[in-house]
């Protein structure tokens, strides 16, 4: 067993308008909506409580009242072993707000990621402790993003050594790591958007990012110089659902089929 880290669960709703996946399911936030009759946030909590049960576990989200009834938020706080904290307008806030509560390290992962299993998130804190690394991001190949289901990502970062998705899982070992962190500030969606990655990354790295000129080793080493942290990425090989997260009623669908295959 890896040494258990901190946990927490991003849950905040984007400022602006409501969800599109909340709205259509009639609950506030999407962490509420269920995937095969369970809360993703419920999903996720029993994931981390299985895969970390010394761990505590925490849940950023901008009202605590909305999870204040859901019973499985309601046993983990009477048993000490949850804590609700603020959520922030952008991500990253909510991170360095919450890591100055939770210490570290600090595992961190979102309400949406229905798919991750207990044994996933082990191997990943393993593999972190055990590099030379102070931040780790887990990672799966398009190839078995397809595998796991032909409908499961439609956007991949390109690179020398193949096409890759984040898997909504980060590390971070301890604050210095937080520099990581930043890397999402301008460029968390960099595929989308080349001014972030120019503010997050630099100009050569847009285009060696864009032409396909670094492997993906490549892309975090020089990230790392650039944050002065250094950064990893963990490949899941095999396990492309893990980068499957529910964003919209395509991949809600997609997490139910793959959740029904498994109850087979």
């Amino acid at each position: 067993m890896p040494a258990s880290p901190k946990v927490l669960i991003l849950a905040g709703r984007r400022p602006g308008a409501p969800d599109a996946l909340a709205t259509a399911f009639g609950v506030s936030h999407k962490c509420l909506v269920p995937v095969v009759g369970v809360p993703m946030i419920v999903r996720v909590l029993e994931a981390c409580d299985t895969a970390f049960p010394d761990s505590p576990l925490h849940v950023s989200i901008e009202n605590e009242a909305v999870l204040a009834e859901e019973p499985t938020v309601v046993r983990l706080r009477a048993a000490g072993r949850l804590t609700l904290l603020p959520s922030r307008a952008h991500i990253v806030d909510s991170i360095v707000d919450a890591a100055a509560v939770t210490g570290f390290p600090l595992l961190v992962t979102t309400a949406d990621n229905v798919l991750m299993t207990p044994d996933a998130m082990r191997r990943f804190v393993t593999a972190a402790e055990t590099r030379p690394v102070e931040a780790l991001a887990g990672m799966a190949r398009r190839e078995d993003i397809l595998a796991a289901h032909p409908d499961g990502q439609r956007r991949f970062y390109a690179f020398r050594d193949g096409a890759f998705s984040n898997c909504n899982l980060f590390y971070l070992k301890d604050a210095k790591a937080m520099h990581a962190a930043e890397t999402f500030r301008h460029g968390g969606q960099f595929g989308k958007n080349p001014a972030r990655i120019v503010k997050a990354f630099g100009l050569l790295n847009l285009l060696r990012f864009r032409t396909g000129w670094y492997r993906l080793d490549q892309i975090f080493e020089s990230v790392s110089r650039r944050f002065g942290v250094v950064i990893g990425a963990h490949v899941f090989e095999g396990e492309g659902r893990l980068a499957i997260d529910v964003d919209n009623e395509r991949t809600h669908r997609v997490a139910e089929e793959i959740l029904a295959r498994d109850n087979r």
